[in-house]
């Protein structure tokens, strides 16, 4: 039996338990005509951003399609638009069931904490099951295409449709996550600013022009950014293991120095699939273990998802290793590696970003003396939440390295992303909760209904923040093993392909490599702040020129708002795209495959670091402003609140627009050098 028909059959078990989720959150009570009305405003809002900002990247992966069908192959072209059609599906899917779920959250809290978080849950899971649903079935299905329709029998299978399918992915994600994360970050800061720091209104005031798009934007930037991020991330990761397994050198060392069963060799490539189908089987169950105790501890109710999918993961592993490997004990435990990575980064990432602990008091605390101290807090809490992180990643890479060499590597990456549909879960949960705050304050819902909404997000400020670090893990884990896939790719021998420091052109790699990250992020935070510049202008202007907003008696223009953060947004991410694009193309074809080397590992360890740094910073002055917010150090209208709110201004394009972006960034740069390698090299070796 080919085993690997078990990978699509469980991608499309995903996508039915997402069909039922679904259903089950739709036959919800939506609660009051006025929620519904709000509900609606920012489904309209999401949805038309969602449309125009699809229409606006279909533009570049057009032109991509065609160079890479002359330049490369038209199946390359042809899964490379497989890919971005399943990345954009992924993201609208959970985006259309998350703006619907929020107003039945809300309406949920009237009855309760229990029954307002069942709801939000199961509207997460749809978006958690649709990104490995999709994945799964795009990856499987493409390399049984590779492998029984288009290589020749006897041959080895042609990976580069594979290729261009993550290289689909990670497009999408990129614009998804920079034009999402200039959409949301542009709108929450001009609301905060105008609206709590200068009108000293609460937050999701109806009052405040630009509440809508604030609402809008969590669900464009934290739903369907974070889906197209994490999608892209499990088909590259995936993708890079497939690879690394099909490689001669790689599968003698496996059988020479780690007892792998020359029989099992076959196997290494789809090994990965069946992991992905294994963790589905296990997603699917754990969602229904996630359920609040008589303790009310809502992170805890969440945790008992994680971990009844991580413990099924570890079962159905081992029967995967055993059925296909012959039970190689060092590949299995390299998948313990990754399920171990990624608990350990979630863990460490909770923290450095969940009120209760350490990193978002001193902030808090700092707030007191004023926004100076609570900025220089919050970049020193950080910069401190890299180092644990990397420790752990580092101690990753070495234990699965001496246990499976490099396919180690990429199996404890796949088996940390392999449980990406419980961590989107999660992390979707998110956003449902927030916009569920924003209808019960705008729809003047009893002040219980709020209480609850309030502690769910609070919650739910620390799971994105979670899942923005694990996915930031996870990316170095898959990098680097799409980076021994793209050196094993060149076609050069190693006499000519000198990838030692001591080389000069490596160097140089290294060092424009280096500065990406830096110079894509800044171009992601001055985007923010041009679009919150004419947001904070417009809220203005309302608050001076319509009578009657601050009384209540005149209703706001919001759509105003939402359309300057949608118009400002889809310009904006154009210029940080095409550098992801081009710098690798340039780098390559006029310095050759061993700068672009260079250029990669650069890429990887500063893009690490640096995302690392802006996600942890920016929770924790989200949270340390939620923490005084909750009453501590002289609660909402304080001194030490307005200082926060300034830290949390800086933090959100921190950690919702140029931070998570740069995961997109290196796996674009990788997987299209990966694609162009070959042509670079014959350049480079003509000249």
């Amino acid at each position: 039996m080919d085993y690997t028909i078990l990978a699509p059959i469980a991608g499309i078990l995903a996508l039915i338990a997402a069909g039922y989720f679904a259903y089950s959150v739709l036959r919800e009570n939506p609660g009051t005509e006025r929620m519904r009305q709000i509900s609606g405003a920012v489904q309209e809002g999401a949805m038309a951003f969602l449309n125009r900002q699809y229409r606006t990247i279909a533009i570049f992966a057009v032109i991509i399609f065609i160079i890479l069908g002359f330049a490369i192959s038209w199946y390359v072209a042809g899964g490379f638009v497989l890919g971005a059609v399943l990345s954009a599906a992924a993201g609208y899917i959970g985006m259309n069931i998350s703006v619907r779920s929020n107003v039945r959250t809300a309406e949920a809290a009237k009855g309760g904490l229990a029954k307002a978080l069942s709801v939000a849950v199961r509207g997460g899971s749809v978006t958690g099951l649709a990104v490995v649903g999709l994945g799964l079935l795009g990856i499987s299905g493409v390399y049984l295409i590779a492998a029984y329709v288009l290589t020749p029998a006897g041959q080895p299978v042609d990976l580069k449709p594979l290729v261009g399918l993550g290289f689909g992915a990670s497009l999408i994600s990129l614009f998804a996550r920079v034009g999402g994360g200039i959409y949301t970050k542009a709108a929450d800061v001009g609301a905060d600013l105008v609206g709590k720091v200068e009108a000293g209104i609460p937050e999701d005031d109806p009052r405040n022009p630009a509440v809508i798009a604030d609402n809008v934007g969590d669900n464009v930037g934290d739903c369907a950014g974070m889906g197209a991020d994490l999608f892209e991330t499990y088909i590259v990761t995936a993708l890079a293991a497939i690879l690394l397994g099909s490689i001669p050198a790689i599968q003698n060392s496996l059988t020479s120095s780690y007892g792998l069963a020359a029989s099992a060799v076959a196997n290494l490539a789809t090994f990965p699939l069946l992991l992905g189908a294994a963790a589905i089987i296990a997603t699917i169950i754990s969602i229904f273990f996630i359920r609040l105790g008589s303790s009310n501890n809502i992170m805890g109710a969440l945790y008992k998802g994680l971990i009844a999918a991580t413990v099924l993961s570890i079962i159905l592993f081992y029967v995967a290793d055993l059925y296909l490997l012959g039970g190689n004990v060092g590949i299995f435990i390299a998948s313990l590696v990754g399920l171990g990575v990624m608990a350990a980064i979630f863990m460490i990432t909770e923290y450095y970003t969940g009120t209760g602990h350490r990193p978002v008091n001193e902030v808090a605390k700092a707030s007191v003396t004023g926004a100076g101290t609570n900025i220089i807090t919050g970049i020193a809490m950080g910069l401190e939440a890299t180092a644990l992180p990397v420790l752990v990643i580092v101690v990753g890479i070495f234990l699965a390295y001496y246990f499976a060499g490099l396919y180690g590597i990429a199996i404890a990456a796949v088996a940390m992303l392999s449980v990406t549909g419980i961590i989107v879960t999660i992390d979707s949960y998110g956003p449902i909760t927030d916009n569920a705050g924003g209808i019960a304050e705008m729809a003047e819902l009893p002040p219980e209904v709020r209480k609850h909404t309030d502690a769910l997000d609070a919650v739910g400020n620390t799971t994105k923040a979670v899942t923005k670090g694990y996915a930031i893990g996870s990316a170095a884990l898959a990098a680097l093993a799409l980076f021994a896939a793209f050196k094993a790719d060149i076609p050069l021998p190693p006499e000519q392909l000198n990838l030692s420091v001591d080389n000069p052109v490596v160097l140089i790699g290294l060092f424009i490599g280096g500065a990406m990250p830096f110079l894509f992020s800044a171009l992601c935070m001055l985007a923010v702040g041009r679009a919150a510049f004419k947001i904070v202008e417009e809220v203005r202007r309302q608050f001076k020129e319509i009578p009657g907003i601050m009384e209540g008696t005149a209703k706001p223009d919001y759509g105003k708002c939402v359309d300057i953060v949608t118009v400002g947004a889809l310009k904006q991410m154009a210029l940080p795209g095409l550098l992801a694009v081009l710098t690798p193309l340039v780098v390559g074809f006029i310095l050759g495959p061993a700068a672009l080397s260079g250029l990669l590992l650069g890429v990887i360890i500063t893009g690490l670091m640096l995302a690392l740094h802006m996600t942890s910073a920016g929770a924790a002055w989200d949270n340390a402003k939620k923490f005084i917010e909750a009453g501590n150090y002289g609660g909402k209208k304080s001194d030490a609140h307005k200082a926060a709110v300034v830290g949390d201004t800086v933090g959100d394009p921190y950690k919702d627009t140029a931070g998570p972006s740069l995961n997109a960034l290196i796996k674009v740069m990788n997987t299209i050098s990966l694609i162009f390698i070959g042509l670079i090299t014959t350049y480079y070796l003509l000249r």
